[in-house]
């Protein structure tokens, strides 16, 4: 496993105060049914228990104390080198959940680590890798990004995408985009052909067909599943159905279906990439977390690479990811500490819930979540690959 490396550059100690002191409070879906017989997956790992009360009052190992049984101050899994995320939200039920319906969203998910797998492997890039994983989840219509992207409330489609560099801190951005097959490629393109951080709308479009990416007419997105969503949701605003009480609730199970991808290269270089079609019924020209840099993507060498899912305007608000990297910087904080604070304590006041995939310089990797579930997965050094799809296999923080 690489080693951590020194930032290339450390902030002036009065900005260190001050963007401590100053951190606003952020918080922390699908199903599928057995894995693959090619891709072994393996069961929910037991960590170690919680640290000792010395131990979380050293500056190594110090943990985020709350209310008895609220403590998070251990990663999830140590040795990995990539994970992805198709989304937080609502839970998939194990007595409802075909074995079929399980089984596609596990291959789904061990697909897009396979395919980092093979870009790490033969010595490429934590961007490549994250792109590439990324680009399977979005060919596949179980999953709000690309193809299976939800509709606005005008019936359309408009995606989100970015993607960061945790070397030299580089980010790109795409957002309502309407004609991009792979948003993320467009995110990737404008970080590395153009001066600029973010293009949206015909803009981001065209630029992307100006280099030769591949584009689609909007049809491309449609999923039957999606339409029903979206009719569903309409039905519930306009009154014709009463059984939705909360806004959540106008979206479908999927709704918060971002995916996204982090990982750690030979180089010891760290990236994040995250993509989605954005809420169902959303109103045409919302832009969610996914492509602000800061709030549903961040990478920085020498704390971590997150990509975030959930209430996307309570992640915006409460700078999600860079507060993780902010609070591990700055207040010393090890990563699923940190990733603890802000997933589950912080960003449920805001009134929001969500999960975040979270990879550390030294391979730790926490996934904390205030939603009752979040599909993820994660490959290790050794190749093991592990997935998520069920609560009761990713139980959610409290």
């Amino acid at each position: 496993m690489p080693s951590s490396r020194t930032p290339a550059w450390i902030l002036p100690s009065l900005l260190a105060v001050t963007v401590t002191a100053a951190l606003v409070a952020v918080p922390g879906a699908g199903g599928a049914a057995a894995p693959s017989s090619a891709v072994p997956v393996a069961a929910e790992q037991d960590g170690p228990g919680p640290d000792t009360a010395e131990q979380s009052k050293t500056a190594q190992g110090r943990a985020v104390q709350g209310e008895p049984g609220t403590t998070k101050p251990r990663p999830d899994a140590r040795d990995v080198v990539l994970a992805v995320h198709g989304g937080a939200g609502a839970a998939l039920d194990r007595e409802t959940t075909t074995p079929a319906r399980e089984k596609a969203y596990r291959d789904g998910l061990a697909r897009a680590l396979r395919a980092g797998q093979k870009v790490l492997d033969r010595r490429g890039t934590s961007l490549d890798a994250v792109e590439a994983a990324v680009k399977v989840l979005e060919d596949d219509p179980l999953f709000n990004a690309g193809k299976g992207a939800v509709f606005t409330a005008d019936a359309s489609h408009e995606l989100d995408a970015s993607v960061m560099r945790g070397s030299d801190l580089a980010a790109g951005a795409v957002a309502g985009v309407r004609n991009l097959r792979n948003p993320v490629e467009g995110a990737r393109l404008v970080m590395e052909k153009s001066r600029h951080v973010m293009l949206s709308g015909e803009g981001a479009d065209d630029f992307g067909q100006q280099h030769g990416l591949a584009t689609v007419t909007q049809d491309y997105y449609w999923t039957q599943a999606r339409w029903d969503a979206l009719i569903r949701a309409k039905e519930t605003a306009s009154g014709s159905k009463t059984a939705a009480k909360t806004p959540e609730a106008l979206a479908d199970e999927q709704s918060k279906g971002t995916v996204g991808a982090v990982a750690l290269d030979g180089r010891g270089d760290l990236a994040a990439a995250t993509s989605t079609g954005g809420l169902t019924n959303k109103l045409p020209g919302r832009i969610g977390d996914s492509p602000v840099i800061g709030a549903g993507t961040y990478a920085k060498n020498g704390t971590l690479a997150a990509s975030a899912t959930g209430a996307g305007e309570v992640f915006i608000r409460g700078a999600a990811t860079s507060t993780i990297s902010n609070l591990m910087e700055f207040a010393r904080l090890p990563l699923a500490s940190a990733a603890y604070e802000v997933l589950v304590k912080r960003l449920p006041a805001l009134g929001g819930d969500g999960g975040v995939i979270a990879l550390g310089p030294n391979g730790d990797f926490d996934a904390p979540h205030s939603s009752p579930g979040m599909l993820h997965g994660y490959l290790t050094e050794d190749g093991a690959v592990v997935t998520k799809v069920f609560p009761d296999e990713s139980p959610a923080n409290t």
